[in-house]
């Protein structure tokens, strides 16, 4: 060994390097990576938490009791820290791995950094099978990490002890890269983890790393502001790119400056606040009438940090067949959708270029008070389905009008799956920006708990992550309560029982079909059964109350945020009442069916694929 090495194993070298990242997190300089959610197995323990043990004050290691929760908690995290800051999630072999596969995919279509280190079986091969190896007879050399495959950005396995000099760096690069950001998997060798090797000592010198700004062509910049300035009706729909580039205040200031609407994706949303002056709601399915109306009136639409989903588009019947899009993206995959001006750039830098180019030109004067009056109509709409009525079971849009009012400007609205995330991102007021996480890229079932976790980890007390989720999503997904209460890292959580998976019966029934195995009452059981989940999030060490009413309800949350732990509020909710949406969705509904009301269904949906836009 030189003076320029140093010999240490390949997970020793492994763990002193992510040590000595750096990024810049609001001005400051903070470590790239903060913290490992870890459980060990036969195919981490040994060596792996040997490395962790040693940093566990530099690098902190939280026990998570399910791998999936404990990788999805990872994901929250990055999204509160805007992509700038990163977890590390490791396993051992074998279902510990793939526990985390659905976490890889939540990760990867939100575009969100995940950094995954699993065991894997032995590079040499001789002690095969060993336990937890599934055997492939045509090729020994896949494993079950092999799965990660298809939701990571970055794969690796690693073999030899020097392969991490060059794999570690393209794994922090690729998740930090505006346009390939995403989740990297790599997969340890039992055998190599142990191996030692003299490591060149400048692959550990401290690196910061900063997330660029790619500016734009200055021709597809040009020819943007020349469309833009021919366009009658414009529009901003604002994604989950703009809070991730920091582009939130110059994207809405460019809004009023121009006089064009702004609307949000379900990304997208509190990128500025209910009440800002441009905004005109949430767009597409579960959008608001008021941007799903300006949607089919624009003829010019920027999209900026969107990847235009299908929510978003209303599966593409939300716009005229004639509506050009102009689609600011960092990710080239995105920007060239359906047949948009491909504008490849940052979010915050292209937007100030577009600016400047578009001289003294705005929009017609008239149609951002159109869009104020549009969404005061929407706004009076929300009310009407909010207020209180004298129903026995409250709705869920009553119930998220509570919640909202009792939570804290900087109080982070956490939820993923069901019936949920229509309601608040219809139903949510937004009071600051950042403060709102409706994880729906892979809508995620599980992600809310796991991912409150997370928002608590980055927000260090200031403000409380307020998870809603339906008693479905709690059933399936609910073991990081006891996480939170170990490490001491609150959220408030709202229980909204409908008795099963409400949402999906709605769809059901709205496609003709009878209500089939959803709702409990509905099931193959020998009597429905009611969860006390009081009973149930108090075992777990929390705070927990029910709540029959919407002013017991707001006795509850008061109290909740006064207690000194992850506190859980239950409350019946409606299975049957939502916020009306006017946006299409196109799925499959049975071609030949004896079922008039599947007949009917059939027609509708074959009108609805009649207005789709053509695109690529």
């Amino acid at each position: 060994m030189s003076q320029n090495t140093v010999r240490l194993t390949m997970t020793q070298a492994l763990v002193r390097y992510l040590c000595n990242q750096w990024t810049d997190l609001d001005g400051k300089r903070e470590p790239l990576f903060a913290g490992v959610f870890g459980i060990f197995g036969h195919g981490n323990v040994t060596c792996l938490s040997e490395a962790l043990e040693a940093v566990q004050d530099q690098l902190p290691t939280w026990r998570g009791q399910n791998e999936q929760s404990m990788a999805l908690a990872a994901v929250g995290f990055a999204k509160a820290q805007r992509r700038r800051q990163i977890m590390i999630a490791t396993t051992s072999i074998g279902p510990g791995a793939t526990n985390m596969v659905t976490a890889a995919g939540t990760a990867h279509a939100n575009r969100l950094p995940l950094l995954m280190l699993a065991g894997d079986t032995f590079a040499n091969r001789l002690p095969d099978p060993v336990l937890q190896q599934v055997e492939h007879y045509h090729n020994p050399s896949i494993t079950v990490n092999d799965a990660f495959k298809a939701v990571s950005r970055y794969w690796d396995r690693i073999v030899l002890p020097e392969q991490i000099i060059t794999s570690l760096p393209q794994a922090i690069a690729t998740m930090l890269d505006p346009a390939d950001c995403g989740p990297a998997f790599i997969g340890l060798a039992q055998d190599t983890q142990e191996k030692a090797f003299d490591y060149p000592t400048a692959f550990f010198e401290p690196k910061v790393w900063r997330i660029s700004r790619p500016r734009p062509d200055k021709a597809a910049l040009a020819e943007a502001a020349l469309l833009l300035q021919t366009a009658k009706r414009p529009l901003i729909i604002a994604g989950g790119g703009v809070r991730y580039a920091l582009a939130e205040q110059i994207v809405a200031d460019f809004a009023v400056k121009r006089g064009i609407p702004l609307v949000e994706t379900i990304a997208g949303k509190g990128g500025v606040t209910h009440i800002h002056p441009a905004h005109a709601g949430p767009i597409g399915i579960v959008g608001s009438t008021s941007a799903n109306a300006l949607a089919a009136e624009a003829d010019v639409i920027v999209a900026i940090g969107t990847r235009l989903q299908d929510f978003t588009t209303g599966s593409w019947t939300a716009f005229r067949q004639d509506a050009q899009f102009i689609a600011i993206n960092t990710a080239r995959f995105d920007a060239n959708k359906h047949r948009a001006l491909a504008v490849v750039g940052d979010a915050l830098e292209t937007v100030r270029e577009l600016d400047a180019m578009l001289g003294d030109w705005s929009a017609d004067a008239t149609l951002l008070p159109k869009a104020q009056g549009l969404f005061a109509e929407w706004n009076a709409l929300l009310d009407q389905h909010q207020q209180p009525t004298n129903a026995l079971i409250p709705s869920y849009a009553q119930v998220v009008a509570v919640v909202n009012q009792s939570a804290k400007p900087n109080d982070t609205l956490v939820a993923a799956a069901g019936g949920i995330p229509g309601e608040v991102s219809k139903g949510w007021r937004v009071k600051q920006p950042h403060t709102f996480d409706c994880e729906f890229g892979f809508s995620c079932m599980g992600y809310e708990i796991a991912a409150g976790w997370g928002h608590a980890l980055a927000k260090k007390g200031k403000g409380t992550p307020i998870v809603m989720i339906g008693d479905g999503t709690y059933l399936m997904m609910n073991s990081d309560i006891y996480s939170t209460v170990l490490t001491g890292h609150k959220m408030i959580i709202v229980v909204c029982d409908n008795g099963g998976y409400g949402v999906i019966n709605r769809l059901q029934t709205f496609k003709g079909v009878p209500e089939f195995n959803n709702l409990l009452k509905d099931c193959r059981v020998k009597q429905p059964f009611a969860v006390d989940f009081v009973k149930h999030a108090e075992a777990m060490g929390a705070l927990a109350r029910k709540v029959d009413t919407l002013d017991e309800l707001a006795a509850a949350m008061q109290w909740a945020q006064t207690t000194d732990r992850t506190t859980l509020i239950s409350i019946v909710t409606d299975a049957y009442q939502w916020v009306p949406g006017d946006a299409d969705w196109d799925v499959g509904v049975p071609e030949v069916s004896e079922r008039e009301s599947v007949q009917a269904a059939r027609q509708q949906q074959i009108e609805i694929r009649r207005k789709q836009r053509v695109g690529v």
